[in-house]
Formats: structure tokens, C-alpha cells, sequence
């Protein structure tokens, strides 16, 4: 060639990588991590749903947390799936500037900033819904949901054209803004029309609202007939019929948004009549069970899609023993979750858990260092030390000392 050919082609291939770089520059961030890659789930989430025992977190309880300290602590622990929020329980987001109002006082444009720094570490950032929990929704809209006591968690939203309305602008909105892979679908579920007050041995059993009967006859083609005669045929049929809606609902949504969109549904009860042997088993990418034990997912095996990928989950309220449960999961090709509350979630304090042997630990810590053993390949007799390497503890030597 000579010069002038050559520096046409030059050119030529410099034009054509930045097209290819203003093409990705111009996509979701979640498009340019491939999720159908990720062999294994090795997923966390520091849950900022709770803010005390059985009570939700205040709006803006936890707003200032920094997205890069959160990230080094989920570096260390080894996943490569984050569970993070788009919209937590209390019913605010974890984004500026959306659709739905932002935790108060949030310091940071949080999901999109954790999507940014997941992504440069090759990992998937999910984000998160309560699906039959807002209470912020639901005191603005008291005829559309049962009563709820300050800070109180409870299925409490019946699934009207209304609500379905706002759950899919939400949920729209959020992946078309932060960039995440998917999001996880908690509390599918219909309301338990009950208020439960706190310290009182007391829940207050509501009449249907007015808005519900409604929806009854509008999926059933037939009138309420009453609370004292609802048959349990009857409150099945129209549950199932309820919970399918809502579930198109949000698929269509996610979908529409962004077709690689992962949807997550976690379960803490897989066998319940209103879910078993849904579309939503069977349409859904992953399915999680949040009980933890392998059993519960066997069961449920053959009633999931093709493409669906299992998911088992070890949290301090299901009591499984992280030890065995981990090593039959991986054996069974099912995949791994953990979750817990945002305290002592310093990268810091995870290396000083993580100097520990397994055998004295109990409880989320126990949960913790199990995972982060199986995420990071190493055996459960081992220990990290201060170069961040998992080593053999010897039987008769002092425990590892960690650099302050």
C-alpha cells in the first residue's frame, strides 16, 4: 500500500470505533454487561428496607451512604450479582429525579452511581420492588389500600388499574434512567387486609375496600358476594387472576424498557396455591427461594421456564445452615443470595469477619462468611488474611492478625 491508502484505512477504522464507542455511549449501561455470561449467581444485598426490628426504615434513613465504600464491601465478599434498591419499602427511590420521589436528604444519585462502579468490576446491579408494600402510595391513595401504622411492612395494596398504573411507570422509569440489569420482585402477594399494631397483641381485620370488590368483578365477571360468603374457590380463582395481572403488568414494563432486562422473583413461600404453576414460574428469569432449603425449589422445578435460573437465599429469618446449604447449591447448579441489615457494613468490619473461622460465627455472620468463601473459590476451613488471600487455618496456630 501506499502512503495514502494507508492512512485512508487508518481513518476509515478510527471512523468505525467511534461509531462503535457513541453506539454504547448511547445504550443503557446495563446492555453492556451480558447477563446470560454470569455462570454462576453469587448475589448479596445490604437490605436497606429495615430500619429496626419488624419495623421499616425511616424515609432517608440510610440516604448518605457512599456508593464506593458500598462497592468495596461487595468486592470482598466476591459476588457478582449486587441487590440493591430501586425502591425500597418505605416507598421511595434510590435515584434523583425519577418518577417516583427520592428518599429524603439522598446524597448521592445512588443506584445509577452503584450501576457505574458494579459495571467497571464486571458485576451485575440489580435493583428492587415491593410489589404488595408502599406505604408512602398508599396515604395518598387511602381508598385504593388497607390501613397501615406508621413504619409498619405489610401486603396492604389490592392490584387496581390504578396501582398497576404506577407500578409500571415506576418501574419504567427506573430502568430506562439508572442503567440496571434487572430488579428483584418481592411481597407478590394480595393484601392481608389487617392492620397490625405493634407491642399490642392485636390486628384490626378490615372490610374489602370498596375499590377491590370492584376489581373482583372486573377479573371474575361477577359481583363481591360478600366477605361471609366468599367461598375459598372463589378467593382462589380471583387471587390467581389478580397476581397473573400484575405480573404481565410488570413484565411488560421491564421488557418494554429494556428487553435484556432481568426480572427476579424471590418467594418466600413457592408453594403457595396463588403462585404455584403461574406464568409468572414460568415467564420469570430467575426464581429465588427465600426460604432457603433446597426441597422447596425441587418441588418447583418442573413448573419454571426453560430459561429460568434458580436461586436459593441464606438470611438470619430462615435459619438454614449456610454450611450445608451452599455446597448442595453449588452442587445442584443453583445459584446464591445472602441479605442482611446495613449495620457494620464497612469493608473494615468484613475483614475482620472474615479472619474468623467459620465454625465460630453464627447468624448473618455465619451466612456471610460462607458465601464469601464459596464466591471467592475458597474451602470453608480457611481464613483471609491480611493480603486478602484465603489460607488453611492450622489446627494448633493463633488465629491471623489484620492490619488496623
Amino acid at each position: 500500500m501506499n502512503r495514502k491508502t494507508v492512512f485512508g484505512v487508518v481513518c476509515l477504522l478510527a471512523a468505525m470505533v467511534n461509531v462503535s464507542f457513541a453506539e454504547d455511549a448511547g445504550k443503557p449501561a446495563s446492555v453492556l454487561v451480558d447477563a446470560t455470561k454470569t455462570k454462576d449467581i453469587k448475589a448479596y444485598c445490604i437490605d436497606f428496607n429495615w430500619g429496626g426490628r419488624r419495623r421499616l426504615a425511616r424515609p432517608g434513613q440510610f440516604g448518605n451512604t457512599d456508593p464506593a465504600a458500598h462497592l468495596a464491601w461487595y468486592k470482598m465478599l466476591g459476588v457478582n450479582v449486587i441487590q440493591t434498591f430501586c425502591v425500597s419499602t418505605n416507598g421511595y427511590a434510590w435515584y434523583k429525579n425519577g418518577f417516583v420521589p427520592a428518599q429524603p436528604g439522598l446524597k448521592h444519585d445512588f443506584l445509577p452511581e452503584m450501576v457505574k462502579l458494579g459495571h467497571k468490576e464486571g458485576m451485575l446491579v440489580m435493583g428492587y420492588f415491593t410489589i404488595g408494600c408502599n406505604p408512602r402510595w398508599g396515604a395518598e391513595h387511602p381508598e385504593l389500600s388497607y390501613p397501615l401504622k406508621p413504619n409498619e411492612g405489610s401486603y396492604h395494596i389490592p392490584y387496581t388499574d390504578e396501582y398497576l398504573d404506577f407500578l409500571s411507570k415506576s418501574i419504567s422509569d427506573a430502568v430506562r434512567k439508572t442503567g440496571i440489569d434487572g430488579f428483584m420482585l418481592d411481597w407478590v402477594w394480595q393484601p392481608k387486609r389487617t392492620t397490625h399494631y405493634p407491642g399490642q397483641v392485636r390486628t384490626v381485620k378490615h372490610k374489602w375496600l370498596a375499590s377491590e370488590k370492584k376489581l373482583y368483578k372486573q377479573l371474575t365477571g361477577q359481583e363481591f358476594p360478600g366477605e361471609d360468603k366468599l367461598t375459598k374457590k372463589q378467593d382462589l380463582a380471583y387471587s390467581r387472576k389478580a397476581i397473573d395481572r400484575c405480573w404481565k403488568a410488570i413484565r411488560k414494563a421491564a421488557k418494554n424498557a429494556n428487553p435484556k432486562c432481568i426480572i427476579w422473583l424471590t418467594s418466600n413461600h413457592m408453594n403457595h396455591p396463588h403462585v404455584a404453576g403461574s406464568d409468572m414460574y414460568k415467564e420469570t428469569d430467575w426464581l429465588m427461594n427465600e426460604k432457603g432449603d433446597i426441597k422447596s425449589i425441587n418441588k418447583v422445578k418442573a413448573t419454571v421456564g426453560k430459561h429460568t435460573r434458580l436461586i436459593t437465599c441464606l438470611a438470619r429469618w430462615n435459619g438454614q445452615d449456610a454450611t450445608k446449604i451452599v455446597p448442595e447449591a453449588l452442587k445442584a447448579d443453583i445459584g446464591l443470595y445472602g441479605f442482611s441489615v446495613p449495620a457494620r457494613k464497612s469493608a473494615k468490619d468484613l475483614a475482620k469477619l472474615l479472619a474468623r473461622p467459620v465454625s465460630e460465627l453464627r447468624g448473618d455472620d455465619r451466612n456471610m462468611a460462607s458465601l464469601a468463601r464459596a464466591y471467592n473459590g475458597a474451602a470453608m476451613d480457611t481464613v483471609r488474611n491480611d493480603k486478602g488471600q484465603f489460607v488453611k487455618l492450622p489446627k494448633d496456630s493463633a488465629k491471623p492478625k489484620m492490619k488496623e
